[in-house]
């Protein structure tokens, strides 16, 4: 659908693209024209509404986790472990036992290396190999199979393994259960841990042949690293107390755009004294910003280019020097480019296959001490988790009979919003300017989001029957050009 309708306070052409396709929920892209058809503004507008922060008020708090993770389809693991983390804190546990707290995080790890195969290989990998101005029947995952069938393969086969590592710990691959306040609901078996160290040294291998396989796509663009969607920002995530990657816990850091520390080693439960929210009229969801630097200059990115460019080292040796390679390209400033979030996605699941054959051969894993109960509950708690998207805020508190009486939620995407306008704007102005709309670059708007990783509620599955029409109006209103994408 478009709209050619005049802008009042500048003459202003719009043009409307909705919905935005391939992305998980329901949003659109507004341009807006001047005179000579350059892009004056480009905002993404997310147009559903949600609401879980409201109406899981007045639920009991024990019921949260399982409720929450219905957020999404994709990454519902890590909503559950946030969630978990903070039922930990009011039932007044401060540290889980060895057993419980590295099942939690061998589930975190089959999260991550999951959700990052799936939109690498299934979203990401089709633009990348074919082209952005490629036939559209082709950018997915069928057309992967048919054309590249060894690299889809290998994608399928690591989202099915870290999908497995989720059945196993939480009796199945979506919406399972697991975690209870101050521990874990069962032991991991010595028969389930042998059925996962089967397949794990393939999927190690897997995950570095992806990583040299976005490595080598990257490195081997310069328009990827100097010219799409390439714009200085803040990142912020979760470190460990001496700077390395941390994915289930940390404290939170936030890094300027030349790599300057704005904050360190934050308490997660302290958040609100480093982060403000800000909403706009135009989107459901909210901006965030760094305090310290104001709504302005303060917006940030989150996921796995920030976690990357923020951390000074990984725990695991191939992921390591994958990360050395990677800040070696950034000559010792951080990457800015969009289209990095795709190798720094790729060293991270390199990261989670090496850290769950680690856990596998921790026999710790299969104690059968699991629970802790605390001596002093609390009213008030946040859980703090690295999601695949990025960085992942849970915030509760409960009145007197343990119900919910307020919770505010960050999600990663919310964090990423003013960087996926960015990219958009960057990208309208670079690509679309005065020239006729084609599908090919209709999608460079969409790589441009998709690099993020959007998580808005598995509008993925919806590929192919999502009509888009759009049709350009110069600024005296006559039409310039029409395109129907997917539709029948």
């Amino acid at each position: 659908m478009t709209d050619g309708a005049r802008n009042e306070s500048g003459g202003l052409r719009r043009v409307r693209i909705d919905p935005v396709t391939r992305v998980e929920g329901h949003g659109r892209v507004t341009l807006l024209l001047d005179e000579n058809n350059r892009v004056a503004q480009a905002r993404l507008h997310i147009v559903e509404f949600r609401g879980f922060e409201k109406f899981i008020q007045g639920r009991p708090c024990e019921e949260v986790p399982i409720l929450v993770q219905r957020l999404c389809g994709i990454c519902p693991v890590s909503h559950l472990l946030a969630a978990s983390k903070v039922l930990d804190q009011l039932a007044g546990v401060e540290r889980l036992t060895p057993a419980a707290q590295k099942q939690r995080r061998l589930l975190h790890l089959g999260q991550v290396l999951q959700s990052h195969a799936l939109h690498f290989f299934y979203l990401a990998a089709p633009d990348l190999l074919f082209g952005f101005d490629s036939e559209a029947q082709r950018r997915n995952i069928i057309g992967m199979l048919e054309r590249n069938r060894d690299i889809a393969l290998q994608g399928i086969r690591i989202r099915k393994y870290g999908q497995e590592v989720i059945r196993i710990i939480c009796g199945k691959r979506i919406h399972g259960t697991g975690p209870l306040p101050g521990g874990m609901n069962k032991p991991l078996t010595g028969a389930d841990r042998d059925h996962l160290l089967a397949d794990i040294e393939q999927v190690v291998r897997w995950c570095q042949e992806g990583l040299a396989l976005v490595r080598g796509i990257y490195l081997g663009n310069k328009e990827y690293q100097t010219r799409f969607a390439v714009f200085p920002s803040n990142f912020l995530s979760l470190v460990r107390p001496d700077g390395a990657l941390e994915l289930y816990d940390g404290r939170l850091r936030a890094r300027d755009a030349e790599g300057q520390t704005v904050f360190d080693q934050v308490e997660c439960r302290d958040y609100q004294r480093h982060l403000r929210e800000e909403v706009r009229s135009w989107s459901y969801m909210k901006f965030p910003f760094l305090r310290a630097l104001g709504s302005g200059n303060g917006w940030y990115r989150v996921g796995p280019l920030a976690r990357i460019n923020n951390c000074d080292s990984i725990t695991t040796p191939l992921a390591e020097q994958a990360r050395r390679e990677f800040v070696q390209h950034g000559a010792g400033r951080p990457v800015h480019a969009s289209l990095a979030c795709h190798w720094a996605r790729m060293i991270e699941a390199l990261h989670c296959a090496e850290a769950i054959r680690e856990l596998l051969d921790d026999p710790e894993l299969l104690g059968r001490d699991l629970l802790v109960e605390g001596e002093t509950s609390r009213r008030e708690a946040v859980g703090v988790i690295e999601a695949p998207r990025g960085t992942l805020f849970h915030h509760y508190r409960i009145d007197g009979e343990g119900l919910v009486a307020k919770a505010n939620l960050i999600v990663s995407t919310t964090s990423n919003n003013q960087a996926m306008n960015e990219a958009i704007r960057r990208v309208a102005a670079e690509y679309l300017d005065g020239r006729t709309l084609t599908e090919g670059l209709l999608n460079h708007i969409e790589v441009a989001i998709r690099a993020y990783d959007p998580c808005l509620s598995c509008a993925t599955h919806a590929l192919g029957r999502m009509p888009l029409r759009v049709e350009l109006y110069d600024a005296g209103g006559e039409l310039l050009n029409t395109l129907v994408k997917n539709g029948k």
